[in-house]
Order: structure tokens, then C-alpha cells, then sequence
């Protein structure tokens, strides 16, 4: 009887040990796809700050365009990046995988920065992506990310 009782329970941990680390193994591969999106989105972030900056520059208007290098896949995933804004200022750059929205990171931008009235949201997959800024003769700021 005994031996029943230790084999069941060899039985049970062993099949215990492999969810635990099933599980373990899952949550690591989230991280490592959350820190990828955070690089992401502190790279097109720091893109749009430094068009800003260069726009700021001058004292006329002018249209500033910088090609992105950016991963056709995150760990095998599709992936959107977004510049989420509040009224007309851009206030972060999101970025989430499109299966799975709960796997996301973002970025702040640089303030006063408004968004343009072109498309703010990019899906990966290897087309080439630009970010732009322009500046207009009312010295507002705008930004926007879109496919070239």
C-alpha cells in the first residue's frame, strides 16, 4: 500500500513540476517580449524628439522625415505601435502585440509635441516606416508616424 501511496505521489509532483515550469518558462518569454515592445518604443520616441528638436531649430516651416528601423516580428509576433494622445498632444508611445494586448510597453514623448492629422498607428510586418515631423508657420509641432 505504501508503495501505491509514493508512486502517486512521484505520479503527481512530476506532472506538478511541469506545469510550474510551463508556467515559469511562459512568464520569462513575456518579459523578454515586453522588454523588446519598451526598446521599441523608447527608439521611435526618441525619433520623434530629435525631429522635434531639428524642427524647433529653424525659424521657418518645414517637414522633417526619418525612416524607421523597426523588426517585421517580436518573437514571431505581429506587433502595432501607437502615438496615444490626449485632445491634440501626443503624450506616449504605445506599442502592444497584436494577439495579445495585455503584452504592451510605451514611452513618453517630449511635451507640446501635437499630432498630426496622418495615421498614428503602424502594424510590423516589414514594410517601411517613417516617422515625421512638421512645423508650421503658427511655430505648433507636429508628429506622426506612417508607412512610406
Amino acid at each position: 500500500m505504501s508503495h501505491l501511496i509514493c508512486t502517486s505521489a512521484l505520479i503527481a509532483l512530476i506532472l506538478l513540476m511541469q506545469f510550474s515550469f510551463t508556467y515559469v518558462v511562459d512568464n520569462m518569454r513575456t518579459e523578454m517580449i515586453r522588454r523588446e515592445l519598451k526598446e521599441i518604443t523608447d527608439y521611435v520616441s526618441d525619433t520623434l524628439a530629435n525631429l522635434y528638436f531639428l524642427a524647433n531649430s529653424t525659424d521657418s516651416s518645414i517637414t522633417l522625415q526619418k525612416i524607421l528601423s523597426l523588426p517585421s516580428d517580436v518573437e514571431g509576433s505581429t506587433f502595432i505601435i501607437n502615438i496615444t494622445s490626449n485632445e491634440d498632444f501626443a503624450r506616449y508611445i504605445y506599442a502592444c502585440i497584436k494577439s495579445n494586448s495585455r503584452i504592451d510597453a510605451s514611452s513618453w514623448v517630449s511635451p507640446s509635441l501635437r499630432v498630426g492629422n496622418q495615421s498614428q498607428t503602424i502594424e510590423s510586418g516589414g514594410k517601411t516606416v517613417v516617422a515625421e515631423c512638421r512645423r508650421d508657420v503658427d511655430l505648433n509641432v507636429y508628429v506622426w508616424i506612417a508607412y512610406d
